[in-house]
């Protein structure tokens, strides 16, 4: 039995929930986002969304729970929005931003230069004394994570100084380093 799957999912003020020919689409004050799906019945009724499988068959249990979780994230999405936040962790590494696009100095002989989908909103702060921060923000869950797993990718925090590029409030493991 989906725990998950089983829950409904409540639709907030202002965000309208339709459901034709196997889409989802949900419309919110931030945007609007559809997905596909399959093996699951999904109904909307009462201001909430309910979704059942038709089989007990162990993919429909798993399809049960996932298709819950991203209707719930676009609901959530498209009502208050998703929001990341990237730590640039290490002497002379710099983040910058010209609308959508990214320009990071992380170390290497070039600068990278990242376009950001239009869909994502990216802010970089550069204080005195701390460590650069890039946010990202947008109503699509999966697109704000995978444009930060891309950016960390640039330069993953290294376990002996603690340099690279981490999430805020991410601990990194710190290993010991040669004791003569």
């Amino acid at each position: 039995m989906s725990r998950i799957g089983n829950n409904p999912v409540s639709i907030p003020e202002g965000v309208t929930v339709e459901v034709n020919d196997g889409v989802v689409t949900v419309k919110g004050k931030l945007g609007e986002l559809t997905q596909s799906f399959s093996e699951v019945d999904i109904k909307v009724e009462e201001g909430e969304v309910n979704v059942t499988r038709s089989s007990e068959s162990k993919d429909h249990k798993a399809k049960h729970g996932l298709y819950r979780a991203l209707v719930s994230n676009m609901v959530e999405g498209v009502s208050k929005g998703f929001s990341k936040e990237l730590e640039l962790v290490g002497v002379g590494y710099r983040a910058s931003n010209q609308g959508q696009k990214l320009d990071l100095a992380l170390g290497f002989s070039h600068n990278i230069v990242m376009d950001i989908a239009p869909e994502v909103k990216i802010e970089t702060t550069s204080e005195k004394g701390k460590n650069p921060i890039v946010k990202l923000t947008s109503h699509d869950k999966q697109l704000v994570g995978q444009v930060a797993a891309k950016i960390r990718s640039f330069r993953k925090p290294e376990p002996y100084k603690g340099k690279g590029i981490k999430f805020v409030g991410e601990q990194i493991r710190r290993k010991a380093g040669k004791s003569a």
